[in-house]
């Protein structure tokens, strides 16, 4: 290939190591510090940057089904609101942390930016493991969760989405919880909830959408035809598995994919259609047979030869330990930081490029602009006006990307942020800080 409301801690050594453990938040503050460097940002918009606005955390207990009480540790942190409302995802997770919010609501200031989209960057979550529960415990704890954040939230304040461990049943009984203590429906104070009550189509596929299109730039960027390139998807669900189907769909052969049970490689090709995503049917993947197939892990498929890798599962999954061993030709970052700081130094010596996640999987926020936007006007759009709309902007924001690319010679996550850095410092300019 070719050319939610508590005091964060104060920094801790731990917060700065550079490990294959690095926490969201010291990765993002290390772009944050790159990308300032390159823009000679004023100082002090960089230390209010760093910091999070607010941290919510909240105290849930639930009654569970046989009438015992168990109590979940909630978050939600707001990490920068001066272009707009706060805007991101909540996750239900056993590994969701305080420092893990933080790190993910400043990528969400930093890709509403980017987009040019009329919101801050926000992230939330529960420490729970969401297969545990019963319908109805996930039903409580989504309404207790509600009821305590009902302060925090609000269609011009922060407007929480879907994200790993939750869906749009979920986003629906948020919505119902705040439209009731408030007295009026509001459909506006959650995004990619079902389309009956106020959802956008193409919403559930659009953060996949987006990465394929970016792909597709990204091959077209370095003269690699799109038709039979070659790809490697690590996590076949909501973003990776829409993401294989569309560049299938396109003519690139994907090779490889998997789930949190395994990988299959084919160096024929998988046919992907054929293949239920995670959320689908849990275990398809690795269940999947055929003549020239093989079973690998995740870990190997992260190293096969292929033309494009994209890591679509979790974060810190290409760390300084196997950032030599990656042979891929173009990384797209399909998950949250997928990506350490000491592998992406690596990957920058090695001349690997790698196409950041806040430029490719930024359709999912995009799409739910597109649904706030039909929410406040109580106006639905088409999918085909959606997808429209989408391409539009993804195709916008990777060329604008890729002039500051040319223009300063910096790797594309670099050119990213300074074009996200660079709105987001205006901003701060233009409002001053409140005495």
């Amino acid at each position: 290939m070719s050319s939610d409301q508590s005091a964060v801690p104060a920094d801790s050594t731990a917060d700065d190591a550079d490990t294959a453990s690095e926490s969201a938040r010291a990765t993002a503050r290390k772009q944050l510090e790159r990308a300032a460097a390159e823009l000679d940002l004023d100082r002090n918009v960089v230390e209010r940057l760093r910091h999070p606005a607010k941290v919510h955390e909240v105290t849930l207990p639930v009654e569970r089904d046989d009438g015992s009480v168990d109590v979940f540790t909630g978050y939600r942190a707001q990490h920068d609101s001066v272009r707009g409302p706060y805007k991101g995802g909540l996750r239900y997770s056993p590994h969701v942390t305080k420092e893990e919010c933080v790190g993910l609501s400043m990528w969400m200031t930093w890709k509403c930016a980017l987009m040019d989209l009329p919101f801050g960057g926000a992230k939330g979550g529960i420490q729970v493991n969401p297969k545990a529960l019963s319908d109805d415990e996930k039903e409580r704890l989504t309404r207790r969760f509600a009821h305590e954040l009902r302060t925090a939230i609000g269609p011009m304040q922060d407007i929480p989405a879907p994200d790993m461990g939750t869906d749009a049943q979920t986003m629906a009984w948020i919505m119902d919880a705040y439209s009731m203590e408030n007295g009026e429906t509001e459909p506006g104070v959650v995004t990619g909830k079902p389309k009956v009550i106020g959802g956008s189509p193409g919403r559930s596929a659009a953060p996949g959408r987006s990465v394929a299109i970016i792909t597709r730039e990204a091959l077209r960027y370095y003269d690699t035809p799109l038709e039979g390139a070659r790809i490697a998807v690590q996590g076949y669900g909501s973003v990776g598995g829409h993401a294989a189907r569309l560049l299938d769909d396109w003519g690139a052969t994907i090779v490889a994919i998997s789930d949190v049970e395994g990988a299959i490689h084919d160096p024929t090709g998988l046919s992907v259609d054929e293949i239920p995503l995670h959320d689908e049917q849990p275990g398809a993947v690795t269940a999947h047979e055929g003549s020239s197939v093989s079973h690998l892990t995740n870990d190997d498929l992260l190293e096969l030869d292929v033309d494009v890798l994209i890591p679509a599962a979790i974060g810190n999954v290409l760390t300084e330990t196997n950032a030599n061993a990656v042979q891929a030709d173009l990384i797209v970052e399909g998950a949250n930081g997928p990506t350490t700081s000491a592998a992406d130094a690596i990957f920058r010596e090695r001349g690997l490029p790698v196409i950041p996640d806040i430029l490719a999987n930024a359709g999912g926020v995009t799409v739910s602009y597109f649904e706030w936007l039909q929410d406040i006007n109580r106006r639905s759009w088409s999918l085909e006006r959606v997808n429209e709309e989408l391409e539009t902007e993804m195709v916008g924001t990777w060329n604008r990307v890729r002039e500051e690319v040319a223009e300063r010679d910096v790797s594309w996550r670099t050119g990213a942020y300074v074009v996200a850095l660079s709105r987001v410092a205006e901003a701060h300019s233009h409002r001053g800080l409140w005495p």
